[in-house]
């Protein structure tokens, strides 16, 4: 099982799309094993977003994701990073794929509802960043038999 950090950014609530998004990562099989609603500080989207701290772009994108209140989940499944990235689809909403979530709702690269972490340790680092280890709930699901194939 891979863990990916899944955070419903200010574009999402405000639009009150957060249900369908949940809806749609629940129906793949995936598990939400922590979720909460926060508001992101100036701090943190430094940290979340360090790699960009320099750039042009970054003032902008700190003032658009501190800007209303977002849901972080984590989200657990076989190979839930690439899972979960391919159910979001291009990064831009106007270059994804009709059925993806941002092919689906998205119209804009920069307001494109919901961030994935892109790899592993990025999702590991980034959980480290919204939750505390208690706040990670293991929940084998019941029904998981029917959802993959163990060893597929």
């Amino acid at each position: 099982m891979e863990r990916t950090l899944v955070l419903l950014k200010p574009d999402c609530v405000q639009r009150r799309l957060m249900g369908r998004v949940i809806a749609r990562i629940e129906e793949k099989g995936l598990n939400v094993v922590a979720m909460k609603m926060l508001r992101i500080s100036a701090d943190l989207a430094k940290r979340h977003y360090a790699e960009h701290v320099a750039k042009p772009f970054y003032p902008a994108l700190e003032s658009f994701i501190t800007a209303s209140p977002v849901v972080a989940m984590v989200v657990e499944g076989l190979e839930a990073v690439r899972v979960v990235r391919d159910m979001l689809g291009a990064t831009n909403g106007r270059n994804a794929a009709p059925g993806t979530i941002r092919g689906d709702f998205s119209s804009s690269r920069q307001l494109n509802l919901v961030h994935a972490s892109d790899g592993a340790d990025a999702a590991a680092r980034e959980i480290e960043l919204y939750f505390a280890p208690s706040e990670l709930h293991d929940c084998p699901l019941t029904i998981g038999p029917w959802l993959t194939v163990v060893g597929e």
